[in-house]
């Protein structure tokens, strides 16, 4: 029979165990060690099966037990020092309490999705185990942030295999009164509400569930309240689900509705309100409307506004191809806003100018949400160093005229939240190397260039534990595959071969991650019969886990998955190779740690970061990867392998993929197996040991989500604080009207005349030449703009690399005819072919880039010709 309504009927605890309560509502707990022990004690069967989640395990314990536990002193002893640690991590200064100047009093951090933990499955891959970790190493340094994001009734998808190896999708409902949250609540005990304002007179709601993490509120929206039409429910019901218009709605109530529940929150718990907001994608954009609407409310015009806002505002993209990005069509876009719809008091016209993709080969029908993200922020930053690099080249439309290294998007590369992802037992070898607490301060904080510490575990030791956490992954590996035959249909009489799937002594390589196209999945299957002999090689045998998830409507992606499954199938292998499906946070904290070789493939440059290869060599896990993300930024011989790439421009998609899979094969067979199997005089793989220990030593601490966020601080929220302090209404209002000034004159602004104090083509090292420069400044002044000359090594087509800028002073005052005079000394720097060029640009002190306005006046092709503009 089956229930007609259904409740959570939460324990009563003991007075004596009522801190359980507050340990287990405090995510914390999925990064502390000392707290899941304490929970494991409380029921060890009960805490296996319920995942290590305390809020399930308290709901599932016999009353008979937390009697017991209740007079049991040795329980109340541990429990009472769990509550005091938590207490003191919570009020206590951390780094960030250390800061000078006036860091930011909050920040408001929104993304789509966050991955916490197993236990609050809000996330489907990269992006939301990022903003996880973000939010708990900013816990560990004691950063004010809020998080700001949605719950999902369904999550993201759990995956089976169907018998012939084909990706099934399953939707779970989560009731969020057994997850650990609770909802936010008015003074008088009602449930906190926002409310957004739909076409045809309807209306979105929304609850406020808050989860702790650590010492971080995180705010999650949810539509699935009785208030809404039944459309208006399903808005929240799944992570990346839906049409069109569903994604809109998600988005608009993630930023709009974001804002208003963190004003909510502030009000009701006396929160410092945030100076800065950080959006982490586009999803979230619409908040920077939102805080344009509340500056009007209070007397700015939208311009001025709109500056107030960009000030206190950082975007980080996060993808590195356009398809990556999401677009709407703007008459979707523009019947979700005005008069009719909500923020009534904007005019259409402008919201829609924000997402207009106005730069060669750009849609004018669509709204993008990322071109409306770098329009509202006056921050922004790619992931890593070589995909800030690539986003420049890619948004480069936005700022015409500027070379794309000048675009203003700089790179925080990724991190990792090391007490998250690191096994206990490599914890616990570390613990007895420079005690417990330094431990757990170089694994969170982040601010260590080496540690130096390792050198000191003996080979024996790192070889004994790398082999223990291999045996831990086979098992974990024969558990997770009998359970997925069993639902491929399989009897038990079948899986018997389960039992030998792996082995302990074997090299173990991982692949886990989302399975678009450009991951490609399938680059180890290019020569089946070369990968066939390396798993079956008799005296060098290799082992590959594998696991991944395609999106929903991805059959593409689909094929991939079957095409793996039915290989791994094959009996002649399938106890070399295995796919996992339902990748998760649970998995992959086993699977990382229990890898000796983490593989990654991508097309380069598509992968804009990629933290799972930091997850693995956090854990002494060597990394074998294509150069992109972050592992172009900071690969050595050392750390492992780099997969050699064939990507010019001419290469065939094809004729890559062979190139790519053959020199991957020849370094299992020639470098990697051999590295591994070849035993020095102590009887250890000498080599290897030495790689894993300066992986662990060197690698460690640069992939750290602390070191992350420290940078984000201070080379992000800090300045974005001192911005925003900066726009008072005035100076906004007094900018906007400088920017409209300013625009309006530019077409005015040229470079009339250059001429140099040399007069031949070469000259020496280190000489000076003097510039004298002629400009009109088209009605503007001299502090209205900066002229520059630019200068550097130039290639066979003049263009200049490396360029260096050095402002020119003007020279008395106009001429008759209104044109400037400026002069200044040029050093010759570099030997080989060396170019300069003149070129202005509006200058502001509220400017954080002269790039920023997008404008820009160099010489015309008369003025070049006179003006000797190489040296060679």
């Amino acid at each position: 029979m089956k229930a007609i309504r259904r409740f959570t009927v939460r324990p009563v605890l003991p007075e004596s165990l009522r801190p359980l309560s507050d340990l287990a509502r405090n995510l914390r707990w999925s990064w502390h060690a000392g707290t899941r022990d304490l929970f494991r004690s409380v029921d060890p069967e009960r805490w296996a099966a319920a995942g290590g989640d305390p809020v399930r395990l308290l709901g599932s314990v016999a009353p008979e037990r937390l009697a017991e536990l209740a007079g049991d002193r040795d329980f109340l002893s541990r429990l009472e020092a769990v509550a005091d640690d938590l207490r003191a991590y919570m009020t206590g200064d951390r780094w960030y309490q250390a800061q000078p100047g006036r860091p930011p009093a909050a920040v408001a951090y929104f993304s789509p999705e966050f991955g916490i933990t197993a236990a609050l499955p809000q996330y489907s891959g990269g992006l939301g185990i990022l903003a996880g970790d973000h939010l708990k190493a900013a816990s560990d340094l004691g950063a004010p942030l809020i998080g700001v994001g949605l719950l999902y009734r369904h999550g993201y998808f759990r995956q089976s295999l169907s018998r012939d190896g084909w990706q099934q999708e399953h939707y779970p409902v989560l009731d969020p009164n057994e997850l650990p949250l609770d909802q936010l609540k008015e003074a008088d005990g009602t449930p906190a509400r926002i409310t957004l304002a739909l076409p045809g007179d309807r209306s979105l709601r929304a609850r406020i569930w808050l989860a702790q993490v650590g010492r971080i509120p995180l705010l999650l929206l949810d539509s699935d309240v009785e208030e809404n039409d039944l459309g208006e429910r399903g808005v929240t019901d799944r992570l990346y689900g839906g049409g069109s218009e569903h994604r809109l709605l998600q988005e608009m109530l993630l930023g709009i509705g974001g804002v208003r529940a963190v004003r909510a929150y502030c009000r009701l718990t006396g929160h410092a309100e945030p100076e800065v907001f950080h959006t982490n994608e586009g999803h979230a954009g619409f908040l920077g409307l939102e805080r344009i609407a509340e500056l009007r409310a209070h007397g700015l015009d939208f311009d001025a506004a709109l500056e107030a806002v960009r000030a206190g505002t950082v975007f980080t993209t996060h993808t590195p191809v356009p398809a990556g990005i999401d677009r709407f069509d703007r008459e979707l876009v523009a019947r979700h806003f005005g008069p009719h719809a909500e923020l009534p008091g904007m005019e259409v016209d402008r919201i829609l100018r924000l997402g207009m993709e106005t730069y060669p080969g750009g849609e004018p029908g669509l709204f993008n949400m990322a071109v409306m993200g770098l329009r509202l922020a006056q921050r922004a930053n790619g992931v890593s160093l070589l995909h800030g690099r690539v986003s420049r080249e890619m948004f480069s439309g936005l700022w015409p005229g500027f070379d794309p290294e000048e675009v203003p998007i700089t790179s925080v590369t990724n991190g990792v939240h090391a007490p998250t992802w690191v096994a206990p037992e490599v914890f616990r070898l570390g613990a007895r190397q420079i005690g417990t607490q330094r431990a757990e301060e170089a694994l969170s904080i982040g601010d260590s260039d080496r540690w130096d510490s390792v050198a000191d575990i003996p080979d024996q030791e790192i070889w004994e534990l790398r082999r223990s956490l291999r045996e831990l992954l086979v098992l974990e590996v024969r558990e997770r595959l009998r359970a997925s035959w069993r639902q491929r249909g399989a009897g038990t009489a079948e899986l018997g071969w389960i039992d030998g799937v792996l082995d302990p002594d074997v090299l173990t390589i991982g692949f886990a991650r989302r399975v678009p196209s450009y991951k490609r999945l399938t680059l180890m299957l290019r020569d089946r019969d070369r990968l066939t002999d390396l798993l079956l090689h008799p005296e060098r045998p290799v082992q590959i886990v594998i696991a991944g998830k395609a999106h929903p409507a991805d059959d593409g992606g689909k094929r991939l998955i079957q095409e793996l499954v039915r290989f791994a199938d094959d009996p002649r292998v399938r106890h070399r190779i295995v796919f996992l499906p339902d990748y998760g946070m649970a998995m992959a904290q086993k699977l990382y740690p229990g890898c000796d070789i983490w593989l990654n493939n991508p097309l380069r440059p598509l992968e804009a970061c990629g933290t799972s290869g930091m997850k693995a060599a956090l854990n002494g896990c060597l990394n074998l990867s294509v150069l992109d993300g972050w592992w172009d930024e900071w690969f050595q011989p050392d750390f492992g392998w780099a997969i050699p790439t064939a990507d010019g421009a001419g290469t065939d998609p094809d004729r890559r993929d062979d190139i790519e899979a053959a020199a991957l094969y020849d370094l299992l067979e020639q470098r990697v197996t051999r590295s591994f199997y070849e035993r020095g005089r102590s009887g250890l793989p000498d080599r290897w040991i030495e790689m894993v220990r300066r992986t662990l030593s060197l690698l460690g601490p640069k992939v750290l989500a602390g070191r992350m966020v420290r940078e984000y601080v201070e080379r992000l929220y800090a300045p974005a604080a001192h911005a925003h302090r900066a726009m008072d209404p005035e100076s906004a209002r007094a900018l906007a009207g400088w920017k409209a000034r300013v625009r309006a004159a530019w077409h005015g602004v040229a470079v009339d005349h250059v001429e140099t104090s040399v007069a031949t083509a070469t000259a020496e090292l280190g000489s000076t030449l003097g510039l004298r420069v002629r400009v009109t400044l088209g009605g503007l002044k001299p502090e209205d703009v900066e002229v520059q000359a630019v200068s550097g090594r130039v290639d066979e087509e003049d263009r200049i690399a490396g360029a260096a800028a050095v402002p020119l002073k003007p020279v008395g005052a106009a001429d008759e005819e209104g044109r400037w005079v400026y002069e200044g000394p040029l050093t010759l720097d570099r030997t080989g072919p060396f170019g300069y060029t003149v070129r202005i640009l509006p200058s502001h002190r509220l400017l954080a880039s002269g790039a920023e306005p997008g404008l820009l006046a160099v010489p015309s092709e008369d003025v070049v010709e006179g003006a000797g503009v190489l040296m060679r």
